[in-house]
């Protein structure tokens, strides 16, 4: 995800997306105008997979034997499918080891993780993985030479994280709303990984949990709520195709940047203070410390007298739970239990 400076509404009910899916016989590979494209890296009578990846259809090796897995949410989704032997390498966990072991248990510590921040095209080479799984500002990096036409070179499948799919003619990223984003990502990595049935189960929990959040009371007027993701020349949030804005929608409030057609993105402290945010949510992770965070906005003229900063209405959740991933639905239910002790909304 990254910012600059360190680093929509929910549609479809409980249906889950529409995914291609089509096992064939022998490894190929096909590319688009995104960068999506993929070799696959299997030997040549193993089976593969074709999925729909960016709006492009991309052909996979299944079941996938040797992932490289970057960033925390982006591993939460194999974890939660199950797939962690099928992992030969994973980077960028570190920071959220232990929300990750909280929900999945000794699986975390098996991971053999082969670098502490976003890895280079050699570190994953080394790896001998035959899939990649990450996304654009998620590990995916044409300035590291780390992309999915580079891995496509040395027959490596290149798996690109649904929510950070290049818009086109952009380097805005977001083309489905967060919580589609999600459903793609784990049914596509249930047929890589050979674990559709494991995937279905985990789309139907959240899909299920967040029915019974969309039953809850709504207040009269949703509460506003401000992404602080790290801030101080400017704010670093999230806007209409981040995973925030599902997360928010569904705790029962309004996502202040849901204007902006983007995922993560930048704006300036005047924009935040014209939002009249009733409520900050932090993505906690390194950086800037939640107590820093809390310090700049005390300290800056355009937030300090807002009611949600004077009245202190933070909430600090991990950074995989505020990237696309399946610990959404949790940060979602948080969101809920902070807005009803806030009273911004009504008791469920």
């Amino acid at each position: 995800m990254r910012s600059t400076t360190s680093h929509h509404a929910r549609t479809g009910g409980s249906v889950l997306a529409a995914v291609s899916v089509l096992l064939l016989a022998g490894c190929g590979s096909s590319g688009d105008e995104d960068g999506s494209s993929s070799g696959a890296g299997s030997s040549a009578d193993a089976s593969t997979v074709s999925v729909s990846n960016c709006g492009t259809d991309v052909e996979f090796p299944t079941p996938a034997q040797d992932l490289f897995v970057n960033d925390s949410n982006l591993i939460s989704m194999v974890l939660a499918l199950g797939a962690e032997d099928q992992v030969a390498a994973v980077s960028s966990i570190g920071r959220d080891q232990e929300v990750l072991t909280e929900h999945y248990g000794d699986a975390v510590a098996g991971l053999n993780q082969v670098s502490d921040d976003y890895p280079s095209l050699e570190t994953v080479i080394a790896a001998r993985p035959d899939v990649m799984v990450a996304g654009w500002n998620y590990g995916y990096d044409e300035t590291k030479q780390l992309t999915p036409d580079s891995l496509a070179q040395r027959d490596i499948a290149a798996y690109v994280l649904t929510e950070s799919c290049r818009q086109d003619g952009s380097d805005a990223r977001g083309i489905v709303d967060p919580w589609t984003a999600l459903r793609e990502d784990m049914t596509n990595l249930g047929a890589i990984t050979g674990t559709q049935d494991r995937a279905t189960e985990v789309v139907a929990d959240f899909d299920a949990r967040l029915d019974a959040l969309d039953a809850s009371p709504r207040a009269e007027e949703d509460p506003v709520v401000f992404v602080f993701d790290s801030g101080e020349k400017a704010v670093f949030t999230s806007g209409a195709f981040g995973a925030p804005q599902a997360v928010i929608e569904a705790g029962g409030g309004v996502n202040a940047m849901s204007d902006l057609e983007d995922t993560w993105t930048e704006v300036s402290w005047e924009r935040l203070a014209a939002s009249r945010p009733e409520a900050f949510v932090f993505v906690d992770y390194p950086g800037q410390t939640f107590e820093q965070k809390v310090a700049v906005l005390k300290a800056n003229p355009a937030t300090r007298d807002l009611p949600a900063v004077e009245e202190e209405r933070f909430l600090n959740l991990p950074y995989a739970m505020w990237t696309s991933g399946p610990l959404n639905i949790d940060a979602a239910e948080q969101v809920r239990a902070a807005l009803e002790e806030w009273e911004l909304v009504p008791t469920a």
